[in-house]
């Protein structure tokens, strides 16, 4: 009833903003146009190198955006006097000469202490998340490296970890739990190596060690087997088809022959990912490429020798432990007293500085403090240079990726700006940098915003917005606050657009961040074309009188949402539904027993109470007969 009333209250606040400001909803068309052509035009033209991580072209971008966001009534001076968030980017990664790894056994008596010799990329690897660092330290296990606030669980409660290696599980507790309070059976933001990282530092950890989770290793080994089973299956009916035929040609022959070959190929690459599930050592890059480098290494090691170490040094297995954590909720953190880890790891990173360009329309009333943010990345993913063919050079120009998503943003601002007296709340519009290589930018912002993120209650994203046809826009995070569903069923029409409505706030791109925060977003989508990431995605191909429709309307969305007195809640995706598929086989049987029914002809259907007399012998005399063949597919199974 609460969520009921809020989204009323929002409806008519919205009714009352298309009303009151008709300026910014019904401009001339064809000036809005005009604008939106003009902005994406120069975004995605070649002299911007397709906008590139650390290329001149995203600094021309940069600066472009910073005058139009001035141009457009806001004010781009809120860092420093500037319009710019510095940050920097890690443009090339590699692992280093030298990265060894020993566990080094607690001393007994005179005989010397266990080594445990590690082997790089058998038995462990560097993380690109990671720093360059040298290793003498004691082990801590720090299970899943999580500090949860509100799910009232802390690996790291009564140990100390500073100075010393921690050892963290991947992912988080109660995986396989619907009604886990680490947001049932989705990961949670605990669950991100980023994060699982940021916390080891918080506590002062010099290096992070991870290993796999038992419950992601016996997941990630069914599902490999399936795909080894699938494998084995199709060269076993190959090879039945191949024995069938009688006399078959040379020609025939021999296409059997590299069919089987290739299918045997097959087979063989699925064992090895078959084998490499039982105990996976991840790959240099698993854990992104974050964009300032922490100060403290960062390794991937094989479940199986960590494991050893615990037994030694715990009396216990890790999937023992793992268990405790999943029925109790509580962590089982310990330090491995005597045990060390020795070595030295190597991450080598050129890095770019790029920048967050931001322009802000302040607010005014008792609400002025609370922030919406409007976003749009404005970088992609640059040029190729010609192959050895030759031939000419090739601009990857994003003008729907996200040269339409920036237009739109601008548009909303200029709208919202022009009206008069200034909204209820700060708005906040942000031209996100180097999306394309993970969300950094917004990541950064969440991490470093202008005022504390506590005070952002909700977040709009416009990402790929240029290719609107048959009127038809998705809207992810539709569901994140009561009212936003409602909200957008009456601005649509107006503008003649059909919604495809996505409740969760979840996607790979610049809403993310915020709604891992627990915070209402919309993402604005018009949908994948055959021109994304390639060198096709040109301006000519937009559709400016869609993106006008979509500007317009969101204005309305935003305006709405900033002028309503009540703060948006937040709600929580739902928990995904299982289904149960051992019940469905059930019905077929039952649907036979109307066959064994039908020598109650004789007697009149009135006499319900009969059948059961007269129905006794054929049960007696008829099972051999209808019984017996429902029995003969199951052995064939």
């Amino acid at each position: 009833m609460k969520h009921r009333r809020f989204s009323i209250h929002l409806l008519i606040v919205a009714l009352s903003f298309a009303a009151v400001f008709p300026s910014a909803l019904a401009d001339e068309p064809g000036a809005i146009e005009k604008r939106l052509a003009e902005w994406a035009r120069y975004l995605a033209s070649d002299a911007l190198e397709g906008r590139g991580t650390g290329t001149k072209g995203l600094d021309l971008a940069a600066d472009y955006i910073a005058a139009q966001l001035g141009q457009a009534g806001l004010k781009a001076n809120a860092v420093a006097g500037t319009p710019f968030q510095k940050l920097s980017v890690p443009i090339e990664l590699k692992r280093g000469a030298t990265n060894q790894l020993t566990f080094l056994a607690p001393a007994a008596g005179a005989a010397k202490p266990e080594r445990i010799e590690m082997k790089l990329d058998a038995d462990f690897t560097p993380l690109a998340i990671g720093a360059s660092g040298k290793l003498d330290l004691p082990l801590v296990l720090a299970g899943y490296g999580i500090s949860g606030k509100e799910e009232k669980y802390d690996d790291y409660a009564g140990i100390d970890v500073a100075g010393k290696a921690v050892i963290v599980l991947r992912h988080e507790p109660q995986q396989g739990d619907p009604k886990s309070v680490f947001a049932g059976t989705r990961p949670s933001a605990h669950a991100a190596f980023v994060r699982k990282v940021a916390n080891a530092r918080e506590h002062k950890a010099a290096a992070v060690v991870f290993c796999s989770e038992d419950f992601d290793v016996h997941r990630s080994v069914a599902e490999a087997r399936k795909r080894w089973q699938a494998s084995l299956d199709k060269l076993a009916e190959e090879y039945a088809g191949f024995k069938k035929a009688a006399s078959p040609t040379f020609e025939q022959i021999e296409s059997q022959r590299k069919r089987i070959d290739e299918l045997g190929r097959e087979v063989t690459a699925s064992s090895e990912r078959l084998r490499a599930e039982f105990d996976p050592v991840l790959p240099f890059e698993a854990g992104g490429r974050d964009p300032a480098g922490p100060a403290l290494p960062v390794i991937y090691c094989r479940r199986s020798l960590v494991d050893r170490m615990v037994r030694a040094a715990l009396g216990t297995e890790l999937a023992a432990i793992e268990r405790q954590i999943d029925a109790e909720l509580k962590p089982r953190s310990a330090e491995l007293k005597g045990w060390r880890v020795l070595g030295e790891v190597q991450v080598e990173r050129t890095v770019a500085e790029v920048r967050n360009v931001i322009g802000v329309l302040e607010g005014e009333g008792p609400i002025a403090g609370e922030t919406i943010v409007v976003g749009a990345h404005y970088d992609h993913i640059g040029s190729r240079a010609p192959g050895p063919q030759g031939g000419a050079k090739e601009v990857f120009n994003g003008a729907d990726d996200n040269a339409s998503g920036v237009a739109v943003m601008l548009e909303v601002g200029r709208q919202l700006a022009q009206r008069k007296g200034g909204p209820r709340r700060r708005l906040v519009f942000i031209a996100f940098t180097a999306e394309e290589r993970g969300m950094v930018g917004s990541r950064h912002y969440v991490e470093h915003p202008l005022t504390p993120i506590q005070g952002t209650v909700a977040m709009f994203n416009l990402d790929m917005v240029g290719r609107l046809r048959d009127n038809k826009l998705t809207v992810g995070g539709s569901g994140s606050s009561p009212g936003f569903e409602k909200l957008l069923d009456a601005a649509a029409p107006r503008y003649a657009l059909q919604l495809t409505k996505h409740p969760a706030g979840y996607g790979p791109s610049d809403q993310l961040p915020f709604y891992n925060q627990k915070m209402p977003v919309m993402h604005f989508f018009t949908g994948l074309h055959p021109d994304y990431h390639k060198p096709t995605d040109d301006f000519e191909k937009l559709n400016l009188e869609g993106m006008r429709r979509i500007s317009q309307m969101v204005t309305e969305v935003v305006g709405a949402v900033a002028a309503d007195p009540k703060r948006p809640e937040y709600v929580a995706p739902p928990p995904p539904k299982k289904p149960e598929p051992p019940k469905k086989p059930e019905p077929p049987k039952k649907l036979e027993s109307p066959k064994k029914s039908e020598p109650p002809k004789k007697s009149e259907p009135p006499k319900k109470s009969e059948p059961p007399k007269k129905s006794e012998p054929p049960k007696k005399s008829e099972p051999p007969k209808k019984s017996e063949p429902p029995k003969k597919p199951e052995p064939a199974k």
